[in-house]
């Protein structure tokens, strides 16, 4: 284990002040600026992943390889997309949350340059996963930014801003990427994520500030080295020039409370500790099949529908609306789902059932998921119009991102001080499954026909409904525990 020192803030006010200490000192445009630079940070684990799907059968001809043999890159990125975060996750909740995003997109930056330039399809694999392992991990970055800035009360909105600019791409880099291949070549797919993510690298140094509590608390303490951004740097020189006395009568006194290490098992110990594995197993099958369903989308319409590279990309924007929609409409209304059980709870804060408050909706999702699953399914089957498919991935891609913004924000309440680890053990547990999904979907599609396979799968996803009941029920009793145990050390 890497170990270095963590100052946890204990601030205090030299002067009486009858305002309490806010829980981030970021205004909303501040906050606004900063969901802004990790949504946009986060859209390039989707760019990277769906890009990509409508180049398929054209990278497969020129490196002279089968669409099966090149969906196992989709498989070996969603691997790497699941180890990551494990990795950057734990980094992040010690280092910092500036030095683990610059250290991604470096690693980003390089990999695509690597990829626009392949000639061999192991060069293809290796270097899928290492953009992966760049991109992967910013989904876990921003919710734990999210949980540094933000409370409770406001999460859920932030979560969906953050979640819809993660999602956008889902709409328009499948459409990118079949105008890019159809056209320029599926080169300059890469070259394109290349230029994209090399500019954002660039202002993501100068604006992003650092917003890990255990640096730099409410946002209060001047971040140091890299931790610091030159526009802090600036903001701060300037102030020290024009700071008078009055100025600093709510100066604090930051004390080092302990040493913290780099905890790689952290994510670990979140995935498999009883009181969030049923809802992480949950989201995780949901996932799964989506994505099996998008990744199968562009072989089976064109082996279906006989749609051109173009055509094959337009198919994916009704589920990437649907997924911005959903992110959208869910993180409003689990803002005011909290406050509304917020209002009705007159007991301990300790004893607030957090776990209706975020997870009470995911039936409603659950079953609607289900329906457009198998209704996907079976049109492909029996050749019914293009069009009934693809309005059903708009539903699917809402409901499954209803459900994933709901999972996420659960995770950064139940976990603050991890929030991070705790995003990058449901990146674990989703990506793995999901990787396990897509590299078996068109196995079976040939094994048991279209129609039966997703039938399948949403009989699985009806089966795995026993988790969340046993996450709503059991849920509050186990974390009750656990809190019990963190105050007795």
């Amino acid at each position: 284990m890497v170990e270095e020192e963590k100052c946890d803030v204990e601030a205090t006010a030299i002067e009486p002040s009858s305002d309490p200490i806010p829980y981030s000192i970021f205004t909303k445009a501040q906050k606004a600026l900063i969901v802004t630079i990790i949504s946009v940070a986060a859209t390039f684990t989707a760019f990277a992943s769906n890009i990509y799907f409508p180049a398929i059968p054209t990278i497969a001809k020129d490196l002279s390889v089968t669409p099966e043999l090149l969906n196992l890159t989709v498989t070996s990125y969603m691997i790497f997309q699941a180890l990551s975060p494990t990795i950057w996750g734990a980094i992040a909740d010690a280092r910092g949350r500036r030095f683990a995003f610059i250290c991604t997109f470096v690693v980003f930056l390089g990999a695509c340059i690597g990829l626009a330039e392949t000639r061999h399809y192991y060069q293809l694999i290796i270097l899928r996963c290492l953009q992966s392992s760049g991109s992967a991990s910013t989904i876990a970055l921003g919710a734990g930014v999210l949980g540094d800035i933000t409370t409770r009360e406001e999460r859920g909105g932030y979560m969906g801003i953050f979640q819809a600019g993660l999602l956008v791409p889902l709409a328009f880099a499948p459409v990118l990427g079949g105008i890019f291949a159809g056209t320029l070549g599926w080169r300059a797919i890469f070259w394109f994520l290349t230029i994209y993510s090399g500019v954002f690298l660039v202002f993501l140094i100068i604006f992003l500030p650092e917003t890990l509590r255990s640096l730099v608390g409410n946002g209060s303490i001047p971040a140091k080295g890299l931790a610091e951004s030159p526009i802090a740097y600036l903001q701060r020189r300037r102030q020290q020039r024009h700071a008078t006395e009055s100025s600093q009568t709510q100066q604090e006194v930051i004390k080092p409370k302990k040493k913290a290490r780099i905890d790689f098992l952290g994510p670990i110990r979140i995935l498999f500790g009883k009181q969030a594995i049923c809802i992480i197993l949950f989201l995780s099958v949901y996932y799964a099949v989506w994505q099996m369903s998008v990744a199968a989308m562009s072989t089976l319409f064109v082996q279906t529908y006989g749609l051109t590279q173009i055509q094959t990309g337009l198919t994916y924007i009704a589920n990437g609306v649907g997924c911005i929609l959903g992110t959208l409409t869910t993180g409003k209304f689990l803002d005011f789902e909290y406050r509304r059980i917020k209002a009705k709870h007159t007991g301990d804060a300790n004893d607030f059932p957090i776990e209706r408050a975020r997870l009470r909706t995911m039936w409603y999702w659950a079953v609607l998921q289900c329906v457009s699953v198998v209704v996907f399914g079976w049109t492909i089957d029996k050749r019914v119009h293009i069009s009934v498919p693809i309005i059903t991935t708009f539903f699917t891609g809402w409901a499954e991102i209803a459900i994933q913004a709901a999972t996420s924000t659960f995770l950064v309440d139940i976990f603050p001080k991890q929030s991070a680890s705790a995003t990058a053990a449901l990146n674990l547990s989703r990506c793995l499954l999901g990787a396990g999904g897509t590299a078996a979907i068109i196995p079976l599609v040939n094994a048991i026909s279209v129609g039966w396979s997703f039938t399948l799968c949403t009989g699985i996803m009806l089966v795995s409904l026993i988790l969340l009941l046993v996450q709503m029920q059991c849920g509050p009793r186990w974390r009750s525990a656990r809190n019990k145990k963190e105050l007795e050390k």
